[in-house]
């Protein structure tokens, strides 16, 4: 029963990965591993996609202490464990987390997740690596979904967790959270637990621990697989739109210049200890006091503003039908920050309303860091500092 257990999720992540082009011959990943049973799931799953040869490639491990929990310490220890027992190449970071969202007046989940993905990309560039590998799965994307469509993000929520982005690829995402749970059971694997998880405060808690047990047990018990299937119909529309959306962008820009100094460009690695019989490194943060980069003069905000903006232009955006004028925005504001959390719909809606007016020197903000402008027949998207 065991045997058969594991073969099934072992092919299933196969199947993804190939459906997805996740994994290809050569790649040399970097694995997040925070020793919960999804990513410690994801990791015996892939060294054993790799010793039985079925696709030629090879990855790293990476994972980050943010000194919050009290387990934190035995959690890093376990994922270390897991590493050398297996002969794989570990990097871990400490970071005050709590001590960043507090600086930055940010929340602790936004803090963590600047930092894990800003240490998994270091150890990418240090490792010469290709892709990073999370461990979302299918139920991180339902819930990721209905978080979308509560904040009024459209039909572009309802993709929800994507597969692949960028170079961050995500092998469980077909797999639902009670399968990997049965992996680790039929497997003898004891993962970490945070207990935070099952703690109301947040609103993906709520939704994963009050939301969708009620819908499960109260209108559709297969709530999950429904919501994924919509999430595939939307993603094939979406991509379709996005294409089109892209060649509308080349011909309306006019000016482009993006700024990529980020979060990341002050997350060094160093190197504590290393043990080559193992192929074990640890890198630990020798100072934590400043983890996010701090723009300490006025000469040094302007040189990054300069370089942060794009310039559409008005006539021609107002053209587009609203489908597209709409994308274009995200894309656009994508384009700036890679990402276009804490836009919502009725931010969409009053841009385009500002563009079809298109009364000189008015602007729009979304958020304290983006600034919408109109003037002499343009449109300027800013990145504030």
């Amino acid at each position: 029963m065991a045997h058969r257990e594991k073969k099934t999720l072992i092919h299933k992540v196969l199947n993804t990965i190939k459906k997805y082009q996740l994994i290809e011959a050569g790649d040399i990943l970097v694995l997040g591993v925070s020793g919960g049973p999804d990513s410690i799931t994801m990791l015996d799953i892939l060294l054993k996609i790799k010793q039985e040869k079925q696709i030629a490639f090879d990855f790293v491990v990476a994972h980050v202490n943010h000194m919050i929990r009290e387990e934190a310490n035995e959690d890093e220890e376990f994922v270390k464990k897991y590493c050398i027992k297996n002969n794989i190449q570990f990097f871990s970071k400490s970071i005050d987390v709590q001590k960043i969202a507090n600086t930055n007046k940010i929340s602790t989940e936004e803090a963590g997740r600047y930092v894990r993905y800003a240490f998994f990309d270091e150890v990418l560039e240090k490792m010469h690596g290709t892709k990073i590998a999370i461990a979302h799965n299918k139920n991180d994307k339902v819930e990721t979904i209905i978080m979308n469509e509560l904040r009024g993000c459209g039909i572009q929520g309802l993709k929800g967790i994507e597969p692949v982005r960028e170079h961050y690829i995500r092998p469980l995402i077909e797999c639902e959270r009670k399968e990997i749970e049965e992996y680790c059971m039929e497997n003898h694997i004891e993962p970490r637990m945070d207990k935070t998880n099952f703690e109301n405060i947040y609103t993906r808690n709520k939704i994963r621990n009050v939301v969708i047990p009620y819908i499960q047990q109260e209108f559709n018990p297969n709530i999950i697989a429904t919501m994924d299937r919509l999430s595939n119909l939307v993603t094939e529309q979406e991509s379709y739109i996005q294409k089109q959306v892209e060649k509308v962008y080349e011909d309306i820009v006019l000016e482009e210049k993006i700024n990529v100094y980020s979060i990341r460009k002050n997350m060094s690695l160093k190197q504590v200890t290393e043990t080559t019989d193992k192929q074990v490194t640890e890198i630990t943060n020798e100072q934590v006091e400043k983890q996010v980069i701090e723009i300490t003069t006025e000469q040094d905000k302007k040189d990054i503003c300069d370089k942060a903006y794009i310039i559409l232009n008005l006539k021609e955006f107002n053209k587009q039908e609203k489908v597209i004028k709409s994308n274009l925005i995200l894309y656009t504001i994508t384009r700036l920050f890679h990402t276009t959390q804490g836009i919502e719909k009725i931010h969409i809606e009053d841009i385009i309303k500002l563009c079809a007016n298109h009364i000189g020197n008015k602007f729009l903000m979304p958020n304290k860091n983006l600034k919408i402008f109109i003037k002499n027949g343009k449109i300027e998207f800013t990145k504030e500092v």
